[in-house]
Parts: C-alpha cells; sequence; structure tokens
C-alpha cells in the first residue's frame, strides 16, 4: 500500500524531498543489520552487494540533505 501526502489545505512544496531523504537515511540504518545477517551467515557476496546499496542510501540522503538546506534557507531570506 502506497503512503499518501498528508491532509492539509495546501501541501508542502518540501514533503516530497523530506519523506526521500528520511527513506534513504532509514535504509542506511536497516541495511546494516540485513549486511551483518550476511556476514554472520558467511555469505560476502550479498553482504558486498548490500554494502553498496547502503552507501548509495547514504550518498543520496546526504545530497537530499543539502538540497533541503538550500531550500529552507532560500525560504528564511
Amino acid at each position: 500500500m502506497a503512503e499518501s501526502t498528508p491532509n492539509a489545505p495546501m501541501k508542502d512544496k518540501n514533503y516530497n524531498l523530506v519523506w526521500a531523504v528520511q527513506q534513504s537515511l532509514e535504509n542506511v540504518f536497516r541495511l546494516q543489520t540485513y549486511i551483518e545477517d550476511a556476514e554472520r551467515d558467511g555469505d560476502e557476496e550479498v553482504a558486498a552487494w548490500l554494502r553498496r546499496i547502503q552507501e548509495n542510501n547514504q550518498k543520496a540522503g546526504d545530497q537530499g540533505k543539502r538540497m533541503l538546506l538550500q531550500r529552507l534557507q532560500a525560504e528564511g531570506s
């Protein structure tokens, strides 16, 4: 089931960006558990693959945070 945007008279223009940043960073933490599971099971192939996904999520989260910061600073000017 897809999540919907909050019920509000006016949709926040940054809502989707905030959501995507939150999901990316949450994935970084969630993937750590999966990486540890794969390592414990001796499956280095899966662990390495999950680490690459984790790195991509970290990059996406960092990029999104920078983008959000720029937007919020511009709104405050």
